[in-house]
């Protein structure tokens, strides 16, 4: 089974900026599609970013683009999500997710996701 764990949430600041990591057990991970998608408390889950096995192409939700950047580094297993000028609306449960396949595309489908991860919280003060 594939595992994905994530890390680097914490409390912050508005305007501070985190960056979130997520460690894969898979090591075919450079076949793997990524995202990460949040979901805060009574809120449905909503997409973050999202990119493709090739690195060509990448996803954002309107209310991050601009503020995040999601990378990875295919030798290291490892995709990355650097969070700029947060505000306290980017409060919630983030979780990393896999696609399986060399897929050309990021989709912004939660159910085209294959693997979640347990989530890390970010929490953005006022």
């Amino acid at each position: 089974q594939v595992q994905l764990v994530e890390s680097g949430g914490g409390l912050v600041q508005a305007g501070d900026s985190l960056r979130l990591s997520c460690a894969t057990s898979e090591r075919t991970v450079t076949a793997y599609s990524m995202g990460w998608f949040r979901q805060a408390p009574g809120k449905e889950r909503e997409f973050v970013a999202a990119i493709s096995w090739n690195q060509y192409t990448r996803s954002y939700a309107d209310v991050v683009k601009g503020r995040f950047t999601i990378s990875r580094d295919n030798a290291k297993n490892t995709v990355f999500l650097q969070m700029n000028s947060l505000k306290p609306e980017d409060t919630a449960v983030y979780y990393c997710v896999a696609r399986r396949g060399p897929f050309s595309g990021a989709t912004r489908v939660a159910a085209d996701y294959d693997y979640w991860g347990q989530g890390t919280q970010v929490t953005v003060s006022s």
